[in-house]
């Protein structure tokens, strides 16, 4: 038997590669433009719903877009600046999983970033800037209403985007954005207890309120307490890694807490009635 036969023979006793989780999560209806499979791809792994160290195989990922590897090597290459990514030699592309200390890290580094900019959004917001808060933290009352623990987890991200935009400090949101990536796929709602949602819900309404009455003394101290909660949430889990339940490791999305009703706690936490800007323009 020649060489070249021999190694056909032993791939095809190799059994089958298994199909990457990933790939049955991208949605490829669009041409694929590099900015469409980036997007695609940050947006399965922000969402939590791989696992860490999940193969991205890049021949596969560029079959599902029609396109070559190059596209794709530069959308993966993108993630691995932003921390979501990452390529071991024999491996691939993997994505990525932080350590509780990383994890940590990366919470103290957001809470940083998160209160330099909540200081000057909260004085120079818009009216446009508010509208802009007011419809995200709708949103997430609709998720509570609805039960979608995925979609409360999105709004959330877009929340604190919202609060911290009006800053217009470019170069720290940017650095903020890097911060939210490391730290979203580990889906802090879903890990969190009853108890513990509702308490970093809570943050949320209280948050507002402090944002829509421009104190920023009382953002900043909600805002703390709101990451401490994270962070708390964060070091549960590393002591359950022992047990399995890794950083960043999927869980089937549960119903939200039933007692107390969602429509009673929203009563009890809506924030006050909207001021009006009287910021100069």
């Amino acid at each position: 038997m020649t060489e070249i036969a021999t190694r056909a023979a032993y791939r095809g006793a190799m059994p089958p590669r298994r199909r990457s989780a990933l790939l049955a999560l991208l949605v490829a209806d669009e041409p694929g433009r590099p900015q469409i499979i980036l997007g695609e791809l940050r947006r399965v792994i922000l969402d939590g719903a791989v696992p860490p160290s999940t193969a991205i195989p890049l021949r596969e990922v560029a079959e599902l877009f029609g396109v070559g590897h190059t596209p794709v090597r530069a959308a993966l290459d993108t993630l691995m600046g932003e921390g979501l990514v990452t390529h071991q030699p024999r491996s691939g592309y993997l994505v990525a999983q932080l350590s509780a200390a990383e994890l940590s890290e990366m919470y103290t580094v957001r809470e940083t970033l998160e209160t330099a900019s909540l200081a000057a959004a909260a004085r120079h917001a818009t009216e446009a800037d508010i509208e802009a808060v007011l419809t995200v933290h709708a949103d997430l009352e609709a998720a509570i209403r609805d039960d979608d623990l995925l979609a409360y987890h999105r709004c959330s991200r877009r929340f604190h985007v919202a609060l911290t935009r009006p800053s217009r400090m470019f170069r720290l949101l940017r650095m903020l954005e890097t911060a939210l990536h490391a730290t979203e796929p580990v889906r802090t709602v879903v890990h969190a207890d009853r108890s513990g949602w509702l308490a970093l819900h809570n943050d949320h309404a209280h948050m507002l309120d402090a944002f829509l009455a421009r104190d920023v003394d009382r953002l900043l101290t909600t805002a703390g307490t709101h990451h401490r909660r994270l962070e708390s949430v964060g070091a549960t889990l590393a002591e359950t890694r022992s047990g399995g339940d890794s950083l960043g490791s999927v869980r089937t999305p549960r119903r939200m807490p039933s007692a107390p009703s969602p429509t009673a706690f929203l009563r009890t936490t809506r924030p006050k009635q909207r001021v009006t800007d009287t910021q100069p323009r």
